[in-house]
């Protein structure tokens, strides 16, 4: 094996996000590396490539045991990282961009003059050598597409002479043809001996480009599978793994009038003629993988950022709040899914944060009334079995399950007609979720209508009554039923390609 990593262990605090992990990739081997949104996986690649320590295991590269402690050492020892997201320079040349961090200079001293030719040529070596040779090396890279951005970041990888490619969704935002050309490059680099770690959600590519497949689930090992040997459903069924059945209420029976609805939501470049509709008393799932738009819809149902263009409806009448006093004065309540940043005001009690949206309801005269606080907040702390010292503790003392309580508790009040939820157990141990999932059935069974926006397909196939899938800002499909968690995934793992 070219690399091995072997009982690799990370914790950050008391949350232990990989035990005892084990991960190999051959030489000119492209090895698939999948698993749920916080499985383990970018915490493993982080690792391999020194951007965090680890707390225990080994990792060795052609036999020899390595220590990776900083992004220097994963360099020298072949590792590279293309990110999902972009890191280029687009004011700067295609050559310079290959180069970054390592461009000729005419000279020995620090600021000697670049040598444009030899940083020139070294850069059409390369792309041609990817079957790029049609690229202006001299041009600004902000003259071409995003796919061929991409291109050049592997490019400036394999300048480095990387051995050990790691490319975390690198399709993402490529079309079919852009896609095809990916893995031309991909083929020929493994022909070199350039082994690749792919980390997609696009099964179909993965199967159509990866010899090996490794499944992590809960920050553990879960399968490991030749890919000529096996089906999506095996990989989905290790992906998505234990039966979770007792952790969700019983669906809604009979759901009333249609409650809210949007209508063909365009907010570039995220969220492309979203539409959908929730009634009275129904939970509607929006499911979705981390990059399909489900971060930023929330915010444009709830008010916060205007759409383009398109429309919302609350109870058949438009719904346009210029503003969040706006939204909720229409009766609708919405539960970000940054519940640290976005969530709650860490240094604020338990009682003034479940007070937050409706301070008007708790002043008599220009005063707060505490005792109308203490009163709402120990209401919610009983109904949703909040664990605390009381009403006077601070949230930042309560565990993540209980803040989520208190986020969701502070939005029910008696006139509350919508509520949307962000990642509504994010961080949440199973004991909370259920508490959670059991209190949200009981309010949508006395009416409310509730969206649940989520990236967990478990979460949605359990909760929700009907449910969208968003895949690139579109919704790909549409279930007027209860639909388990393979098949959203099935559906979400669908490339544009397909």
């Amino acid at each position: 094996m070219l690399l091995t990593m072997q009982g690799i262990d990370k914790s950050f605090g008391p949350n232990k996000v990989l035990d005892q992990v084990n991960f190999d990739v051959d030489e000119a081997e492209i090895v698939a590396l999948l698993g749920a949104n916080g499985a383990g996986k970018s915490t493993l690649m982080k690792i391999m490539t020194g951007i965090y320590g680890k707390d225990a295991g080994k990792m060795a590269i052609a036999g020899k045991v390595v220590d990776i402690r900083e992004p220097t050492d994963a360099m020298r020892n072949g590792i590279r990282l293309v990110p999902q997201e972009l890191q280029v320079l687009r004011d700067l040349s295609v050559a310079e961009n290959i180069f970054l961090g390592a461009i000729p200079a005419s000279g020995d001293k620090p600021l000697s003059r670049i040598n444009r030719s030899e940083l020139n040529r070294r850069a059409r070596e390369i792309l041609a050598d990817l079957g790029l040779d049609d690229m202006d090396v001299t041009a600004p890279l902000s003259r071409f597409s995003i796919s061929r951005q991409r291109l050049v970041e592997i490019a400036r990888a394999l300048a480095g002479d990387a051995r050990i490619l790691v490319m975390d969704e690198p399709t993402a935002s490529l079309s079919a043809p852009e896609c095809a050309q990916l893995f031309a490059i991909m083929r020929r680099l493994k022909t070199r001996g350039v082994s690749i770690i792919f980390i997609s959600h696009f099964l179909d590519q993965v199967f159509e480009i990866c010899d090996r497949i490794e499944v992590l689930r809960d920050g553990a090992n879960a399968g490991t599978f030749v890919t000529a040997e096996t089906t999506h459903h095996d990989v989905l069924t290790a992906m998505l793994g234990r039966e979770l059945s007792d952790l969700f209420p019983p669906f809604a029976a009979a759901p009333g009038e249609i409650a809210f609805r949007a209508e063909a939501l365009q907010a570039p470049p995220r969220i492309d003629r979203v539409s959908f509709a929730v009634r009275k008393g129904e939970i509607h799932g929006v499911f979705g993988l981390i990059g399909s738009g489900i971060e930023e819809l929330g915010k444009l149902l709830f008010g916060i950022q205007a759409p383009q263009s398109g429309r919302l409806e609350l109870f058949g009448k438009p719904f346009a709040p210029r503003s969040v006093p706006e939204a909720i004065g229409a009766g609708v309540g919405f539960v970000s899914g940054e519940r640290k940043s976005e969530g709650i005001v860490p240094d604020m009690t338990l009682r003034d944060n479940v007070t937050l949206p409706y301070l008007g309801r708790h002043t008599t005269g220009p005063r707060m009334s505490v005792a109308s606080q203490t009163t709402y907040a120990r209401k919610w702390i009983d109904a949703l079995g909040v664990r605390t010292e009381g009403a006077e503790q601070k949230i930042s003392g309560l565990s993540g399950g209980n803040q989520q309580k208190i986020c969701i508790g502070r939005w029910l009040v008696d006139d509350l007609r919508v509520l949307i939820l962000e990642e509504p157990t994010r961080g949440v141990d199973l004991g909370a979720r259920k508490d959670i999932y059991a209190h949200l059935r009981r309010l949508s069974d006395a009416g409310l209508s509730i969206i649940v926006i989520s990236s967990d397909a478990e979460e949605i196939g359990g909760l929700a009554d009907t449910s969208s899938v968003l895949i690139a800002g579109s919704v790909a499909a549409t279930f007027d039923a209860p639909t388990d968690a393979t098949t959203l995934m099935a559906t979400a793992t669908r490339s544009a390609a397909a």
